[in-house]
């Protein structure tokens, strides 16, 4: 991406509600800010945004206005998740699936969800296995500028971290693969005729 379509996508970035709730069929509102920025989206895609989004985005890029796209879901009021913690199994699945770290708790351990970093995405909703989590009102308080900053801030660190793991997790699998190698040693070339051999005779005939 160039810099005009990167501070293109910054501008409509600071439109979209920052609940990464990926109904947008993208990971996060980052993602699809930069696929609208490059035409690769439309800008009615985000249901959380609403009427009241795409209107913003259409003034932004001079583009007219759609109604909000049916396939990716209908402009409801925000929501808070709450953990029935008398049901919650600790499993950590919601909090896997929380894309701003709202949710703490730990294996086998009770959790809860941080109100005030909730976004409402409801992609803990699923991901429990007990359905042990309700979605209570969001108040009007929370819908504003601080908190989708704030959520902003938190989705890009939870996957700064999830990069770090990962290359963290691909270093190690190199390092045992080259320590396997170091101990299985040369081939022994008699063994690895014979092997050649064997296959061979086992190729199907013309």
């Amino acid at each position: 991406m160039n810099d005009s379509a990167a501070s293109l996508a910054d501008r409509i970035d600071a439109i979209l509600p920052q609940t990464q709730c990926e109904q947008c069929g993208y990971r996060g509102c980052r993602p699809y800010a930069e696929a609208i920025a490059c035409g690769e989206a439309e800008i009615n895609q985000c249901p959380p945004g609403g009427a009241a989004g795409i209107e913003k985005l259409a003034a932004l890029l001079q583009r007219p206005l759609l109604p909000l796209s049916p396939e990716h879901g209908i402009e409801k009021p925000r929501t808070l998740a709450r953990i029935v913690e008398a049901d919650c199994i600790g499993c950590t699945k919601c909090i896997q699936a929380c894309p701003v770290d709202a949710i703490v708790g730990a294996s086998k351990l009770m959790h809860t969800v941080i109100a005030d970093d909730c976004t409402g995405c409801e992609l803990c909703v699923p991901a429990c296995p007990v359905d042990c989590i309700v979605l209570l009102p969001m108040s009007v308080e929370q819908i504003d500028t601080a908190h989708a900053d704030a959520a902003r801030v938190h989705f890009q660190r939870r996957e700064a971290r999830l990069e770090r793991q990962h290359v963290q997790r691909e270093a190690e699998l190199a390092a045992r693969k080259v320590a396997v190698d170091a101990t299985a040693g040369p081939v022994n070339p008699v063994l690895a005729a014979l092997a050649r051999a064997k296959a061979k005779q086992q190729e199907p005939k013309p």
